[in-house]
């Protein structure tokens, strides 16, 4: 399965996370890049518990944890892994909305998962509400009314970044609540949820400065079929196909390495 390069922990430091709650770091290169808002479809909808993937046992009142059938995932800049999402590694169960609360302290990041779409991220405040991306606009909800038949866990660990401060964390995301269309520079809810968290501009549409050194390579995990990898030229691209998989489960051929498979 190719899985010697997953087990890559090795964490670089020395670049540390910028976390200014205006959402513009002074140095910031943008050049010829506008802001634009969420193009998917996204992701909080009227599905049933048995769209998201659950059975009639699995209900969202019901504790958990529970598993559902997902595309699992590795990602590297460079050498360095910087994203992790693999059973063998790590706690993939989900949870209940209700008992999902219970566990969560506030600048914890969410996700909310369901089978064929793509997961929504948030971030906890306090008292069952989140801030998040949705449809364009970055707002507070209830956890209990957004989940909507999904189940959902904490994601803290996901990104091998080092972490803002809560506090930081929580004033990323409030100072943005309100804005939405042109104003906002994230294209999904995992990218402004990330950014709140890690204060990276890569999690940024346009945040990051190309190079032809710099690489992101994605590795797709199918069962049956073996790893996959794509590469890409900056973070957010990688993160919109990796949405885009969880969404149609359908690999664009093309942007596969050496034929794709390990």
């Amino acid at each position: 399965m190719g899985n010697q390069l997953d087990r890559i922990t090795h964490l670089n430091y020395s670049e540390l996370p910028t976390g200014d709650p205006s959402g513009l770091e002074k140095d910031e290169l943008r050049v010829g890049v506008a802001y634009f808002f969420s193009d998917e479809e996204e992701e909080v909808d009227d599905r049933t518990p048995s769209d998201c993937g659950f059975t009639k046992d699995h209900s969202p009142t019901e504790e958990g944890p529970f598993s559902v059938s997902e595309v699992e995932y590795s990602a590297f800049c460079s050498q360095e892994c910087i994203f992790s999402k693999l059973r063998e590694n790590e706690d993939l169960n989900v949870y209940s909305a209700k008992t999902l609360l219970t566990m969560c302290k506030p600048g914890d990041l969410l996700e909310l998962v369901g089978t064929a779409q793509a997961p929504h991220w948030a971030i906890y405040e306090q008292d069952d509400r989140v801030i998040h991306l949705h449809k364009g606009e970055i707002r507070k909800d209830s956890l209990l009314e957004i989940s909507n038949g999904r189940h959902g866990r904490i994601v803290n660990n996901r990104y091998r970044y080092r972490p803002l401060p809560p506090d930081l964390v929580m004033q990323n995301a409030a100072g943005h609540l309100g804005l939405s269309s042109e104003e906002i520079c994230w294209t999904n809810s995992e990218s402004f949820a990330a950014w709140c968290r890690f204060g990276k501009r890569e999690f940024k549409a346009g945040g990051e400065a190309h190079s032809a050194e710099q690489q992101y390579f994605l590795k797709v995990h199918l069962s049956g079929s073996g790893v996959h990898t794509l590469v890409f030229r900056s973070l957010e691209d990688m993160i919109r196909e990796r949405r885009r998989v969880d969404a149609s489960g359908i690999l664009k051929e093309l942007s596969l390495v050496n034929g794709g498979k390990e």
